[in-house]
């Protein structure tokens, strides 16, 4: 036994400790790539208490413990040490011992949080869902068909019988502590089982899953990771050459934590699952020990619950492979890496969530979907080049449409939430950044048809009609927005599950509604319970949930005139913005079968909202004009030592080129000094209509000083994207 690491931690007064050693140690098990970011996640099989074996009243002391080559004479992790005990895989039947049911104490928690995460937030997550039910079977267990099922019960029972025979050592190893010596008598610890998930790389030689059982006794501050292996006859057995151990201390008023291997002359590390020794003692340690005092509760969901981390780790790097080249032949002016590979990861996310769906249901045929506001519309070619019939829907054409083919469906139309607007033959309703039509596409789910589903990425905080607006200050605004968009979900009739994806957004939690809470027959019931809520966010952006219900503003009233489904159309809008609608429609009746008026599609051609389209002469004219009013008309020929800065109330002044600024450090060198082919290529600004001229003198000024310096520009050559 060494220990490879040890670290102090700071805590007065005990504040954090040793409740934030537990929420530390539990992204480690729960999430651990958050720190090695080789492994894309885990999924937790089972857990379940057990005790360790009585062997007489011989407990270590907190410093004590068998010397290594004392270890190695009695086999326990010397060079010529046998296997350790084993046990078969429910494949080949039970092990020795009493055993228990494979689902008993089965607990799924996979899938990750991404490394890009706050792992403070990722340790008050994990803490959450660690701390489960025991003996409830997760939904995604089953889903796993990749390894055999295993039966926490029987192995520890095997590997307990070890531990009392000849194996003590392990069983010194494991009571250790450096918070004092272990009680007398028996006591329960807790026994997770877990699967380790390397990252799929196509380039790279394929690294299988491995599984470990992690034992965690809180009263002794220490969690044993046992890693699990299986011999060509489907045996399986501890690997005892990387059982390590992460342990927490209290010593003359402080804390430590500390790494230690049991053996360490022996440890195998393959780069990925098993790091080395020196990681574990200097990186793990280190994000440890910071964890511990800076973990804070968290209110969204892990990532990737709903799916399987291994399918989606495999169809992710898949799909990237095969789209990677939209990267170099994207012609819109947003970012291609985010884009692209944001798309790619949503696309693998609902492959998989589709595939799984078929899986529960009995069926074959692949679902179909309709993108609302699909944008560039990357996320329907995807899915429709792998199988799925659909098509996208949006306000605005983009460029890169022409690009995918016929085989992708992309129409150019606005999407009004009316009687009209219903898709009776589609499976599922996507909206990916979907904006104004974001609360909609449940009530549009809802209404197409009953089994009709949805998938919503919320990003920017939209009502029915207007911007969203938050009423509870103890909430941000885009939990408080999930939470809205959530309740009309159900106010729909939909169970209304939350994930959280993993793709390069701040904005990643998503909305799934694949299931009613209602039969069939209710629902001409339900859908005047849905209409009844519609009607209570009129004219006020208020959510029930968060604030109590909203009451309809005065004189506002649901239209006498029901649609051809009976989805009586609501007046939302204001005083002001009604009268403007009503004069532009002119009579000021809501179009028929339309479920709420005031509602204000995109348009069609995107409103800048800068001055880059404005005539370069106007922007001058303004310019000059702000400029003269802080000048104060000054004359012309002032001294240069007295070069007229303006002043305006004391507060408004142009700046001094003169006076150095301090640079920060990370700015780019690019932003440090101009650039050789654009220097004396425009006039200077100061030379041509300051009352003093420039104050730099012509040498020292990248700009121009009359037409007598000036340089022709350089002529930029627009690459051509290639197919």
């Amino acid at each position: 036994m060494a220990e490879v690491g040890r670290v102090a931690v700071s805590d007065p007064g005990s504040r954090l400790l040793p409740g934030g050693f537990w929420a530390a140690v539990t992204v480690w098990v729960e999430r651990p790539q958050v720190a090695n970011k080789r492994l894309c996640g885990v999924r937790l099989e089972a857990r379940r208490s057990v005790s360790l074996p009585q062997i007489g009243h011989t407990h270590p002391g907190p410093s004590a413990g068998p010397e290594p080559e004392r270890l190695a004479e009695a086999g326990g992790c010397g060079p010529d040490a046998g296997p350790g005990p084993v046990w078969r895989s429910l494949d080949a039947g039970p092990g020795p011992g009493p055993t228990a049911s494979p689902d008993q104490g089965r607990q799924e928690a996979q899938g990750r949080r991404q490394p890009e995460e706050e792992p403070g937030e990722a340790a008050a997550a994990a803490a959450t869902q660690l701390s489960g039910t025991p003996g409830q079977p997760g939904k995604a267990a089953a889903r796993e068909g990749d390894l055999p099922a295993a039966d926490l019960g029987a192995l520890w029972d095997v590997f307990a019988q070890s531990l009392a025979g000849d194996n003590r050592e392990v069983l010194a190893f494991l009571t250790r502590s450096g918070a004092g010596s272990p009680p007398e008598g028996r006591r329960e610890l807790d026994l997770v089982l877990r699967t380790v998930i390397p990252k799929t790389n196509l380039h790279c030689p394929l690294r299988g899953p491995r599984r470990e059982m992690v034992l965690q006794d809180v009263l002794s501050g220490a969690v044993t990771f046992l890693p699990l292996e299986e011999d060509d006859e489907g045996n399986l057995k501890v690997k005892m050459s990387n059982v390590y151990q992460i342990q927490l201390s209290h010593s003359k008023g402080e804390w430590f934590i500390s790494v230690l291997i049991f053996c360490p002359e022996r440890w195998h590390s393959d780069g990925t699952v098993y790091p080395k020794p020196t990681w574990l003692g200097e990186e793990l340690l280190a994000r440890l020990a910071r964890w511990c005092v800076e973990s804070r509760q968290s209110g969204f969901k892990s990532t990737l619950s709903l799916v399987s981390v291994m399918k989606y780790s495999a169809a992710y790097q898949a799909l990237k492979e095969k789209y990677k080249d939209m990267v170099k032949v994207w012609p819109e002016v947003t970012d291609p890496e985010k884009f692209v590979y944001e798309d790619v990861a949503i696309a693998a996310y609902l492959l998989i969530l589709w595939e799984e769906e078929r899986a529960e249901r009995g069926e074959t045929a692949r679902q179909s979907f309709v993108d609302l506001g699909c944008g560039n519309g990357l996320l329907v070619h995807i899915l429709s080049s792998e199988g799925h019939p659909g098509r996208g829907i949006d306000v605005r054409r983009r460029k890169i449409w022409d690009m995918y083919g016929p085989q992708t469906r992309l129409e150019e139309s606005a999407i009004t939430p009316n009687d009209k607007s219903l898709f009776p033959d589609v499976d599922w309703l996507i909206g990916n950044h979907s904006d104004e039509l974001t609360p909609w596409i449940p009530v549009i789910a809802a209404r197409s048809s009953y089994n009709c589903r949805f998938f919503v990425l919320p990003c920017c905080f939209f009502d029915f009609i207007g911007k969203f607006q938050r009423t509870q200050s103890s909430k941000t605004q885009y939990r408080g927005y999930l939470d809205f968009i959530t309740e009309v979900g159900s106010a729909c009739g939909f169970h209304v599950e939350e994930d959280c994806l993993r793709i390069p957004s701040t904005k990643r939690v998503c909305l799934i509604g694949k299931s009613r809470t209602y039969p069939p027959t209710r629902e001409a019931s339900v859908d005047e319970e849905r209409t009844r809520y519609i009607n209570s966010r009129r004219g006020c952006p208020r959510s029930p949930c968060s604030g109590g219900p909203a009451l309809p503003p005065p004189g506002a009233a649901p239209s006498s005139a029901p649609g051809p489904k009976g989805h009586g159309a609501l007046d939302a809008r204001p005083a002001h913005t009604a009268e403007a609608g009503a004069g532009q429609q002119g009579a000021g009746a809501p179009a028929e079968g339309l479920w709420m008026s005031g509602f204000q599609p995109r348009e069609k051609a995107e409103r800048l909202r800068n001055c880059a389209a404005l005539p370069r002469e106007f922007v001058d004219r303004v310019i000059l004009q702000v400029a003269h009013l802080l000048l104060g008309r000054s004359p012309a020929g002032g001294s240069a030592q007295a070069w007229n800065r303006g002043v305006l109330h004391g507060r408004v002044r142009i700046r001094d080129w003169r006076e150095e600024r301090p640079r920060k450090k990370e700015e780019p060198e690019a932003k440090r000094r101009p650039s050789s082919d654009t220097f004396k290529t425009r006039i200077c600004w100061f030379f041509a209509h300051h009352p003093d001229g420039c104050v730099l003198p012509a040498d020292c000024c990248p700009f121009a000083h009359g037409p007598g310096e000036l340089r022709p520009a350089p002529r930029t050559k627009k690459k051509k994207p290639a197919l």
